[in-house]
This record gives C-alpha cells, structure tokens and sequence, in this order.
C-alpha cells in the first residue's frame, strides 16, 4: 500500500516534517512542502507504477536460486541441453512484461 510517507520520500527526498494521523507538519526551511494535490497525484503515479511492475515480482519468486541456475549451466554445457535458458523462457513466458 502506497502511503501519504511514501508520496513525501519520493517528491521531496531528505525533506523535514511529522505526519501525525493525516496531518502533514512541513519542518523543512529550504524545500517546498507540496501541495495536498501533488501528494495524492504522487500516491496514484507509485500506485500505477508499483502494478505496472507485478510481472517483475512474480518472475522473481519464480526464478530458481542463482545456485540452482548455475548448475543448470554448467549441466547444459556439459550436456549439451538448453535446461537453463528454457526455464527461463518459460518464466519470462509466464509472466510477460506487461
């Protein structure tokens, strides 16, 4: 969940102020509080971004560990065989960039 906190870190970095419920105190002398507007378009743009990137998460809980993968290539260079790069194909198949 995308939060008002995570609007403020990602408009105005290293910025100072105390939320206390919904109430924004804006501490900070040398930036620009943003505007209640700009903070909850923000929180829309992270939202949409963080869906956007689902496929990149379900890749990555389905990916073999890099352990695993490794000795999928050593194996397939041994062998001859494409294990490797058919697993993931089969993921990146799964789980298309959206």
């Amino acid at each position: 969940m995308i939060t008002k906190v995570n609007a403020l870190e990602s408009l105005v970095p290293g910025s100072q102020w105390t939320l206390r419920g919904d109430e924004l105190e804006w501490l900070d002398t040398e930036q620009t509080r943003p505007t209640d507007a700009e903070i909850a378009a923000e929180i829309t743009r992270l939202e949409a971004d963080y869906a956007a990137k689902q496929y990149q998460r379900d890749r990555a809980a389905a990916y073999p560990s890099l352990a695993e993968q490794m000795d999928m290539q050593y194996w397939d260079s041994v062998n001859g065989t494409t294990v490797w790069a058919d697993t993931i194909a089969a993921i990146k198949e799964r789980y298309p960039k959206s």
